[in-house]
Parts: structure tokens; sequence; C-alpha cells
């Protein structure tokens, strides 16, 4: 069953005179229950990709569904709602309140539903628990290591059970073997039959998925492509300038 349906989707951003075009017709569709990897160098559009899967952004044309639901013609509370109820978002930088406990952190979500506190910190804790930070939840992020602060990030991601794990570039702050502790957990909970998406410039992580997507300039390159370009995570790409009339 196809949860994600990305079809001929364009972004673009207007700046100054010029219009900057981030995606250039991109389809994809991802099922339930996969583990993919969105691979490319810095400015290949994966990072705008992923903010149109998060809802977080809307493309300038093309159409997103998510579960079936035609998310671009949503307004921006219906938007919202969706956001928070079926998708679980983890970032590079973490994006954790730092004056919050990691339990008050991981609770935020559900804060956001108005769900009674009492259930909500049991689920809380339970996700802390799940990934092994149940003795940490007074802590603060600065008393917290990294992959500690991104376990917390993830127990906050899953928190109001998602369609979709979402994470972009999960492994950028944290040392190589915690890194492959993060993608770890990331493989745990694919094998639970969530569905999880992982934006990432490195090889390493991306071979972690069970499928990889690589962009290019805004667009998915097809494999024998990507092998004849030769393309690898130290190339940089830069986004296409369209003019005023662009799409």
């Amino acid at each position: 069953m196809a949860l994600i349906e990305v079809e001929e989707v364009h972004r673009s951003y207007r700046i100054g005179g010029s219009w900057i075009r981030a995606l250039d017709g991109v389809s994809l569709t991802i099922q339930q229950g996969e583990f993919v990897a969105v691979k490319g160098p810095s400015g290949s559009g994966k990072s705008t990709f992923m903010n149109i899967l998060g809802c977080l952004d809307r493309p300038t044309e093309g159409r997103y569904r998510l579960d079936g639901i035609d998310v671009g013609r949503l307004h921006h509370d219906a938007l919202a709602a969706i956001r928070n109820r079926s998708v679980g978002f983890v970032f590079q930088s973490f994006n954790l309140l730092p004056r919050a406990t990691a339990l008050e952190n991981v609770e935020l979500p559900l804060l956001y539903r108005r769900m009674w506190p009492g259930k909500r910190r049991r689920r809380a804790l339970e996700m802390l628990e799940k990934l092994g930070l149940a003795n940490r939840a007074s802590h603060k992020p600065a008393e917290l290591s990294g992959g500690q602060q991104q376990r917390v990030a993830i127990a906050r991601a899953l928190v109001t059970e998602p369609l979709v794990l979402l994470a972009d570039e999960p492994t950028g702050a944290l040392d190589s073997q915690t890194g492959q502790e993060i993608m770890s957990i990331f493989r745990d909970l694919n094998g639970e039959s969530l569905t999880v998406v992982v934006v990432t410039h490195e090889t390493e992580v991306a071979a972690n998925a069970d499928r990889i997507v690589t962009f290019r300039d805004g667009r998915v390159v097809p494999e024998d492509s990507e092998t004849r370009s030769g393309l690898n995570s130290g190339d940089t790409c830069h986004l296409s300038l369209v003019h005023s009339n662009a799409r």
C-alpha cells in the first residue's frame, strides 16, 4: 500500500529578481513499511523534499498525497493537524527545548493534542523507556550526550504513533559509532513496520536503508545515471535558477 505519493512536484523560491528552483518535477512512491534513504549532496533538493513530505512546506506545482490525502489542498489548521497526527520528525540539531527535561520534551507533541496530563506523561515515559532513557527523564538536554539527545528526539517523534518517521541528517552531529547506534534504532523501528525516510549526504548512512533514492539538481537520479555520473557524497550541486515566469 502506498503511504506517500509524490507526482511531478516542483518547488521554487523567489530571491530578489530571480526564482530558485529547488525541486524540478519529482515523482516518487513510498510504500507503507519501507525504509528509504534520500541521498544527495548539498543543494540537491533533498531537504526541500523532506519539508514537503513532512507538511512543513507546499509544492509550487504537482501533487503530494499522504495516506491517500491530498495534502496540498489542506488549509493551515488541517495541515498542522495531519502533521501532528501522521508525521514524526528527527533533525540533525535535535531541536530540543533547552530548559525542559527529557520527559517534558517528549510530552510536547501530546500537549498540542490536549491529552490529559497523566496519560500524556505515561505515554512519554513509555517512549523514553523504549529508547533506553527512562533513567534520564528528569535530565535537561545540556546534561545529556549527543546520542542521548537524539534518542530523546526520536522518542518525541514516536510518542504520537506516526505513520512515517522523517529524519533529516540524523547522524550529522554525532560521531560515527553513535551515528550507527541511531541508525540501528531506525532499523529496529522499521522492523516494527514503521515507515522510515532518512535524508542524508552520507553513503554509509544511506546504506542502512532498504532503498536509496538519489537527488541531484532538484531531480531524482535514475540508478544507472547515478553510476555513470560518479556522484559521491563530496560533490556539491547548485539549485537551478529560473526566470520570473517559471512554474
